[in-house]
């Protein structure tokens, strides 16, 4: 009678065998634990409702408050292009026909104005005509005569006209920050021009007057508030504060502040954080509460 197969024989049979078994039962789990590691720590992860750990949040508020720009007064200024200067003021109106502004690339809107010439339109934008403010309500310091030109150019060249780019003004004519343009157009007389100069001037003069003391308290706002409520609201606020669009109280027009100032301050602060009316929260910027306080603030104390 014959004897029956073995078949439980061991898997390894060799040293060799051994070895490999061994090196394998190390290595595998050496390199599964690697690869969870690597993937656990490239998923993304997002917190629960906010993203006050990411790395901008968490940059923005270890900024320093005040930063110092160090400029070469001798340098060569560098001049902002049309589209930029359109982008960062006209835009507000322009792009979308409010207030009655020729909409942007608006060929209809724009062939009567353009039918005027470039000196007209420039003078216009310089002085401001109805529901637009001077220099869109800029300053000289802000924007020069002649990158306001640019922007003229650069806004009715994509509206059907062929207008030259404006030459380059000279280093005397930037150093004294006058240009051409300043005196009225074909067909204005020169008191005109004066005139508007002259309320250009007062309204330069009366913002650079306004008090710093924040409204509400006896506390003196800190220099670094006031410019930050001055650049939110040259860069948000000004596109309906400025001409007082949309109803909007009118900078520095004390009878349309008037009523507005019988609210307590913490009302005021509450109307541009969260909207009302027409306006919406924060001006639809995405600007920190306290600098839309200190733009607050800012408009505030030159309507007082």
């Amino acid at each position: 009678m014959s004897e029956a197969p073995n078949n439980h024989e061991a898997p390894i049979k060799t040293p060799g065998q051994l070895i490999a078994a061994i090196i394998a039962s190390f290595a595998v789990p050496i390199i599964v634990i690697v690869l969870l590691a690597v993937y656990a720590n490239n998923w993304t992860r997002i917190g629960a409702g906010t993203d006050s750990l990411s790395e901008a949040e968490v940059s923005a508020r270890i900024a320093p408050l005040a930063q110092v720009d160090i400029r070469d007064a001798n340098a060569p200024r560098v001049y902002k292009t049309g589209e930029e200067v359109y982008k960062a003021v006209c835009s507000a109106c322009h792009a979308t026909g409010a207030a009655g502004a020729p909409k942007f690339t608006n060929s209809a809107d724009w062939a009567p104005r353009i039918a005027q010439g470039f000196d007209t339109l420039w003078h216009t934008a310089l002085t401001g005509k109805g529901a637009m403010p001077a220099r869109g309500g800029t300053s000289p310091d802000d924007y020069s005569d002649y990158e306001i030109a640019r922007a003229v150019v650069y806004m009715a060249n994509n509206s059907g006209a062929s207008f030259a780019e404006p030459p380059v003004p000279s280093a005397t004519q930037a150093a004294s920050g006058t240009a051409a343009a300043a005196a009225p157009a074909s067909g204005a007389t020169a008191d005109a021009g004066t005139a508007a100069a002259s309320q250009a001037a007062a309204a330069l003069a009366s913002i650079a007057s306004a008090p710093a003391t924040a409204p509400g308290g006896d506390a003196t706002q800190s220099a670094d508030a006031s410019q930050a409520g001055k650049a939110l609201y040259t860069q948000v606020c000004q596109a309906c504060h400025a001409a007082g669009v949309l109803n909007a109280p009118k900078f520095g027009d004390k009878a349309a502040w008037a009523p507005r100032l019988k609210d307590p301050i913490d009302t005021i602060y509450n109307y541009a954080l969260h909207g009302k009316g027409a306006m919406p929260p924060k001006g639809g910027s995405t600007a920190s509460d306290a600098d839309v306080k200190a733009a607050v603030d800012y408009m505030v104390s030159a309507a007082k």
